[in-house]
């Protein structure tokens, strides 16, 4: 075959993109988290709410540089986060092995709170599951761990709620 030829044969060109990535992200992403804040608001909480407090109960009692690693924040950002749970009386932070560390653990209100949001975030799922379909949400989920693992040049590995 002569190279020049092939280089120079008209081919089909590639489809591209239309629109930004970004942008098509961010709109999907408003239309899921309205939906499960709707559920979940249900309860009293927000839905970063309910992934915090999910994060206490699975990992605590927990200091706090380790639940903001666990969950890819920073640590000022993980402290306004908790402040709101602390106050309801849902999270306890509590002195660590020493004088300057904090321990992070459920109260008993807060792992109610968290099996009450559990229910309603189960619901929230399951309507994302019928008006999507479960193939779609399946590749979906698929798609978005692959862009994911991608898109990351330390190898972290991602979270999964």
């Amino acid at each position: 075959m002569n190279p020049v030829a092939t280089a120079s044969t008209p081919t089909a060109s590639p489809v591209k993109p239309q629109g930004c990535t970004n942008l098509k992200l961010r709109q999907l992403m408003r239309r899921i988290a309205s939906h499960y804040d709707a559920e979940l608001g249900k309860t009293g909480l927000k839905t970063t709410q309910y992934s915090l407090l999910s994060y206490v109960v699975k990992l605590g009692p927990i200091r706090a540089v380790d639940l903001a690693a666990q969950m890819k924040m920073s640590t000022s950002t993980l402290s306004r986060n908790l402040q709101p749970l602390v106050a309801a009386g849902w999270l306890l932070v509590s002195p660590g092995a020493d004088a300057r560390s904090r321990l992070i653990s459920a109260t008993p209100a807060g792992l109610a709170k968290r099996t009450e949001a559990q229910r309603r975030w189960r619901v929230a799922q399951e309507g994302i599951n019928q008006t999507l379909g479960l193939d779609r949400v399946l590749a979906l989920h698929a798609l978005i761990d692959e862009s994911m693992d991608l898109l990351n040049p330390e190898g972290d590995t991602h979270e999964t709620a």
